[in-house]
């Protein structure tokens, strides 16, 4: 019988967080024994889940600093969202401008664009801009007809940051539509909607935000109209051929995951106790710790910029020539640490980094690993480095 690690140590946490608060499972089995259907009744269950929506559409848009309640709505998670999104508002012969640092939740929609007639531009990276993507960038690719930039906050693959602040301000000048991809800084990073000149911002809950998995939303700035992905039934004008275009109704076809926002709701309400900066010094001090003890080792290779201040709670890695899998296997196989090797969805940036065959390694960290664990990881890498 093969031997197993006697402990586990989980480091997947940009992919789903493994543990929760446990209040969030809590909140999840009280909403299956007593929720009904949100804005479907005026019974009490019915009425109990709809407080419950109408308390996460408010801490969502309080941790995004948004518009309300009222525009915030919910889907299954950041894939939907930035699907409703970037098909929502791109038309053919208008203009977008993207990165190659982008997941395939962005990049594939934007190529169904594409071929529906909507020109795109990916800003590449380099290594003299210290694989960094800076500002100036998004701006000299304006065109006449550029109606939006996409992008993500902070990188999947290295964690690396986009100068968000910067894009808005260009956003506004321009009169182009900013939509941003959350997916790995909601709650780990500020963002500030009305500050930083962000019209969406496209969310997921089973990430940094640690709720369940199926969680996800928009919260969008008045006046932005998003052509609805689905249309179906949601509880107000039933006499209506088509989908209600008042928000968050628009965009929210269909009975919604109530206990999966329950779960969200209670994450939401304990990263707020616990203190959201907080959170974020701790998983930044852990990812930064397990760098630091990893960076000189002999056959190690880390993507990413990590001079240039923040970034997510990521470090991605290749050691030696051997295939990322492999690498990944032997650390769980091995030490029973958990990672994420492959390509990360993120195909471009693979291309850009000349890792596409290699893969990387991405070990993410979340408020629940430890500095010990932090260290036990470095210690595998080490002894892998050492046996070559």
């Amino acid at each position: 019988m093969e031997h197993m690690p006697d402990r586990m140590i989980y480091l997947d946490n940009a992919a789903t967080t493994a543990t929760k608060p446990p209040q969030v499972a809590e909140a999840v089995g009280k909403a299956m024994e007593a929720s009904g259907n949100a804005g479907r009744g005026v019974f009490g269950s019915a009425l109990d889940a709809g407080r419950t929506v109408y308390l996460a559409r408010k801490a969502v848009s309080e941790l995004f600093h948004g518009y309300g309640p009222e525009q915030t709505a919910f889907t299954a998670n950041s894939t939907e969202s930035l699907n409703m999104a970037i098909q929502g508002l791109l038309e053919p012969g208008d203009h977008v401008i993207s990165t190659v640092m982008e997941h395939n939740s962005v990049l594939r929609p934007l190529h169904k664009m594409e071929d529906q007639g909507t020109a795109v531009t990916f800003l590449p990276l380099s290594p003299e801009n210290g694989w960094q993507i800076p500002a100036k960038c998004f701006e000299q690719a304006i065109r006449p007809n550029t109606k939006m930039i996409v992008c993500t906050h902070g990188a999947n693959l290295t964690g690396d940051l986009n100068d968000i602040e910067a894009i808005g301000d260009i956003c506004r000048r321009h009169g182009i539509l900013f939509v941003l991809d959350a997916s790995q800084t909601a709650g780990v990073m500020e963002i500030d909607m009305k500050a930083m000149g962000i019209d969406v911002v496209c969310f997921t809950g089973h990430k940094s935000l640690m709720g369940p998995q199926g969680t996800g939303g928009l919260c969008v700035r008045p006046g932005v109209r998003i052509k609805p992905l689905l249309e179906g039934g949601t509880g107000v004008k039933t006499y209506s051929r088509r989908q209600p275009e008042e928000m968050p109704t628009v965009l929210e076809a269909g009975t919604l995951n109530i206990h999966g926002i329950a779960g969200l709701l209670s994450a939401l309400e304990w990263r707020k106790q616990v203190g959201e900066e907080k959170i974020r010094k701790k998983e930044c001090f852990l990812a930064d710790r397990f760098y630091r003890k990893v960076r000189e080792l002999p056959g190690v290779q880390i993507y990413g910029n990590f001079e240039s201040g923040q970034r997510a709670p990521v470090v991605a890695l290749n050691l030696y020539q051997y295939d990322s899998g492999e690498v990944a296997s032997e650390l769980y196989d091995r030490f029973g640490i958990q990672t994420r090797p492959g390509g990360h969805c993120a195909p471009m940036y693979h291309q850009a980094l000349g890792t596409v065959e290699q893969g990387a390694v991405r070990f993410s960290f979340s408020w629940f690993n430890t500095e010990e664990e932090a260290d036990l990881a470095a210690d595998a890498v080490k002894q892998l480095s050492e046996e070559g």
